[in-house]
């Protein structure tokens, strides 16, 4: 970022903290030298923006820590419907924490590894594409949730010494944190665990992770379900290829899996509610919300609801999208808008920013017992 960039940056980020003022935070925005996805924040609360978790939620913290380019994707097409370059993000443009910033009046939050000088009183993201819970999953290749953890105390502790004590604390408690983790360790399952151990060997790791940010000060975490895996593209895809009958293509076992494993963590999320003082949560009906757009894809302004824009093979479904993970030959639609997914594994940017707008402002129903609106607004004392 050129220097002229920085100071305005870090002019902006003080403002959001100690100021109520939003003229002079959009005079600095309007500069030629702030980039369109860095809008300024005029967000007048003192909550920041705490993200952790694997693609989903990945703004490009994996272009800095491996190699391997099987979970990265910093390259061509990847983000042609919103950046100027390929980010990292697995879509077409944004992703779900990037909306939620812009409802919030956030700037879009960077990767954390990202080099450069960071200002997190806006927060931070951790996530990487194919973390899980576990630390197993995907070793060496990804940040595990454990890490990311680690990374956030580090933050917190940088915040702490950049505002004091009480500022820090009281801008942790304010803030909320997204979590969206489980997918890959349910997709990496190989190891001779019944699935009720395997799966609550996932939630006590994300457990430990959730006191932990608990006890470093965080009160107000935002969670999804895990979406409908079973009739993913990439699912779908690699059952053509390997099974002889051409019938219902999708796995009704790891359906099964995924929504078992959402069932136990609205359950230990209740618990950790009432064991917890201020501890409030959020739970987005991914599965429902998403499922019924895979099914009704005309209902959402979508053409296509179960193949990817990008990618090869039966349902555009094996991961090639792009031409860097091993195999250069893919297949890439027209308008990214017109599909659900955009690659084998990842919604579109269209998608994404519908799911946001349900967990930024949905009814009890779809994000429940609060939705992320509700979260931002909510004041000292009523987190109390």
């Amino acid at each position: 970022m050129a220097e002229g960039a920085a100071t305005r940056f870090h002019l902006c980020a003080l403002l959001i903290l100690f100021s109520n003022t939003t003229v002079l935070c959009e005079i600095i925005s309007s500069s030629s030298l702030w980039e369109k996805e860095l809008s300024c924040n005029t967000n007048n609360s003192r909550a920041a923006l705490f993200v952790f978790g694997d693609s989903l939620y990945d703004p490009g913290n994996n272009n800095y820590i491996s190699k391997n380019n099987t979970f990265k994707a910093n390259f061509w097409p990847y983000g042609e419907s919103f950046f100027t370059e390929p980010t990292g993000r697995f879509s077409d443009g944004r992703l779900i924490p990037d909306f939620i910033c812009e409802y919030a009046g956030l700037p879009i939050i960077p990767p954390y590894l990202q080099p450069g000088k960071h200002h997190f009183v806006y927060g931070a993201n951790f996530a990487s594409g194919g973390a899980g819970a576990l630390d197993e999953t995907f070793l060496g290749l990804v940040v595990n949730l454990n890490t990311q953890l680690n990374q956030f105390k580090n933050v917190a502790n940088q915040l702490k010494q950049q505002l004091g004590e009480e500022e820090a604390s009281d801008l942790l408690s304010q803030s909320v944190y997204m979590i969206s983790i489980g997918v890959n360790d349910y997709r990496s399952l190989t190891r001779g665990d019944s699935q009720e151990q395997y799966r609550s060997m996932i939630i006590g790791n994300l457990t430990s992770v959730i006191k932990a940010i608990y006890k470093t000060g965080g009160r107000k975490f935002s969670f999804v379900t895990l979406p409908p895996l079973g009739c993913w593209p990439s699912v779908k895809a690699h059952n053509a290829a390997t099974k002889t009958s051409r019938g219902d293509l999708c796995d009704k076992n790891l359906a099964a899996v995924v929504q078992e494993h959402s069932k136990a963590v609205n359950e230990k999320l209740e618990k950790l509610e009432k064991a917890l003082e201020r501890f409030k949560y959020s739970v987005f009906d991914f599965h429902t919300c998403f499922n019924d757009r895979m099914i009704n894809p005309s209902n959402y302004g979508f053409k296509n609801g179960d193949s990817a824009c990008c990618g090869s093979g039966p349902y555009r479904g094996f991961g090639t999208c792009g031409g860097m993970r091993g195999i250069k030959e893919y297949e890439l639609c027209e308008n990214a808008s017109e599909y659900l997914f955009f690659d084998s594994d990842h919604p579109s940017e269209v998608a994404n920013q519908q799911l946001a707008k349900l967990m930024w402002e949905g009814s009890s129903s779809v994000t429940g017992p609060y939705n992320l609106k509700s979260f931002f607004e909510m004041s000292e004392t009523e987190l109390s």
